[in-house]
């Protein structure tokens, strides 16, 4: 499931208030440079009850493949995992 955040009068993205950052990435590029690191941080995170969080720096967009990346990833955790694109102001 997909769903967009509250927002500010701007359209920024609003700080989340839950989650545990598991990985942070410059750009979305960076996923899929480096799919097995995506893979990885999200088995390795543990049975927590929290929701796991994926940060993206400097996105305006996602392409299909760095969607599918997440979305494959995603589904083989038992935690939600929530990515949030970050963009500049």
């Amino acid at each position: 499931m997909v769903e967009a955040g509250p927002t500010d009068e701007h359209g920024v993205l609003e700080a989340l208030g839950e989650g545990e950052v598991i990985l942070s990435v410059p750009s979305p590029a960076a996923l899929t440079r480096e799919p097995d690191e995506v893979h990885h941080v999200i088995a390795q995170a543990g049975s927590g009850t929290e929701p796991l969080v994926i940060e993206i720096e400097a996105a305006e967009e996602l392409a299909g493949e760095e969607l599918a990346l997440l979305v494959e990833a995603a589904e083989r955790s038992r935690r939600a995992v929530l990515v949030r694109v970050l963009r500049e102001v």
